[in-house]
């Protein structure tokens, strides 16, 4: 136990450290695109984190103490276009000016007020965007009216876009989350959700110390075996110390999947009800039942860190790099109690795997994916995940600038 938590304390000093080093500064003006006249109190903030400021007066602004990285600077105010660019911190500080353009409408124009959301849409999106854990429950919209939330007869999806933001309350993390730019599709047929904007996250003020030890608490909760966690730990080499195992998932493709697949259609046409079967048609129709298109096969091995992880030749970039799928399980944490689907198996072990897991899946959407030191992706699209990772959702979501710090000794015992 001793050692376990003296591996966690070195794992919140390496983070601690890192963020410490870089004492960084984001500066700038924001200026009306036509008169270029100042804008004053605009958002501007970088996405995914908690670092954000509003301009002076005089349209200025300035984001302090930011660590080395690639961050979406994202400047919000009304009456204007969004503006989102890609910057990179890597000096002491940076100036900016950030050009807004307004939305204006032309002389004359109708403007036509949405429909009001359909409650069931409504409730479906709010479902699905805020997910359905313990954590999850504790969050809350704040601005429904910002959302339009419609379905889509063209291709049969569930979307929802948000004109400006909305605004997330989440009461078991104490974050108050603004989802910018917000574009979400939910597909029926295959249970596919996702969702894109840039978010910005400010820290709810708690009524007591009490309510700020529970954050905390629940903050390392939702952090730990994240996917977050996950690519911290890939990027400093630290996977097995982390607790995680990642397994390769060979994913082979059934090319006689469509020869079958029509042979057992066209019989079920012939006998739409069953009654008439022969024993030989019978015994085809449970074997190409077993077909699918694609087979998944795992290899219950722990792959060793290389075989995931590849850096540059200067050592200053960390890549995921691997074949096929991966299935990674985190161990030492139970899953939510309202996580239903059975963890998927790990295969045979010399040595029995510890029964608290939760597992995962992981696929490249191309060739690799660039980690940053926080644990985000330089790409957020170059990764499709599922299973546990797949089930959280803004319940556990945290910034990208959160570093997890040691639960609090009890009273009476020596830190």
């Amino acid at each position: 136990m001793k050692n376990s938590l003296r591996m966690f304390l070195l794992g919140c000093l390496l983070l601690v450290g890192a963020a410490a080093q870089a004492q960084n500064r984001f500066s700038g003006v924001v200026l009306d695109s036509l008169t270029k006249e100042p804008l004053a109190f605009a958002s501007v903030f970088l996405a995914n984190t908690t670092f954000g400021s509003s301009t002076t007066d005089q349209g200025k602004f300035e984001i302090s103490r930011v660590p080395n990285g690639t961050y979406d600077m994202v400047c919000s105010y009304v009456g204007y276009r969004l503006s989102k660019q890609s910057v990179t911190m890597s000096g002491p500080s940076q100036q900016f000016t950030l050009l807004l353009s307004p939305v204006g409408n032309s002389l004359g124009e109708v403007v036509i007020k949405p429909e009001p959301n359909k409650p069931e849409e409504y409730k479906q999106f709010s479902d699905l965007f805020l997910g359905g854990s313990q954590f999850s429950e504790q969050c809350h919209v704040s601005n429904p009216e910002a959302v339009r939330v419609f379905f889509d007869e063209e291709d049969k999806q569930l979307r929802a876009r948000a004109k400006e933001y909305l605004q997330v309350d989440n009461d078991a993390l104490g974050y108050r989350l603004k989802y910018f730019g917000l574009e979400f599709s939910y597909d029926p047929e295959d249970g596919s959700v996702s969702y894109y904007g840039q978010p910005v996250f400010e820290e709810m003020k708690p009524k007591d110390e009490a309510q700020q030890r529970l954050w905390a608490a629940n903050r390392l909760k939702a952090y730990n075996g994240s996917f977050m966690h996950f690519l911290r730990s890939v990027y400093r080499n630290r996977l097995r110390t982390e607790n995680f195992m990642a397994q390769q998932i060979k994913v082979t493709v059934n090319k006689r999947f469509g020869q079958t697949d029509s042979l057992r259609q066209m019989l079920l046409e012939r006998h739409p009800d069953g009654s008439d079967l022969t024993k030989s048609e019978k015994d085809s129709l449970r074997l190409w039942s077993r077909s699918a298109p694609i087979y998944a096969t795992l290899n219950p091995a722990a792959l060793p860190i290389d075989s995931i992880r590849q850096v540059s030749a200067d050592g200053k970039r960390v890549f995921l790099n691997f074949t096929g799928e991966l299935q990674v399980a985190y161990f030492g944490e139970a899953p939510d109690p309202r996580y239903k689907q059975a963890m998927s198996p790990l295969g045979a072990s010399r040595t029995a795997y510890p029964a608290l897991r939760e597992v995962s899946r992981l696929r490249l959407n191309g060739r690799r994916a660039e980690i940053q030191a926080d644990g985000s992706l330089l790409n957020p699209l170059a990764v499709s995940v599922g299973e546990y990772w797949g089930f959280e959702k803004i319940g556990e979501f945290l910034p990208f600038d959160y570093v997890p710090t040691p639960p609090a000794a009890p009273p009476g015992k020596s830190k």
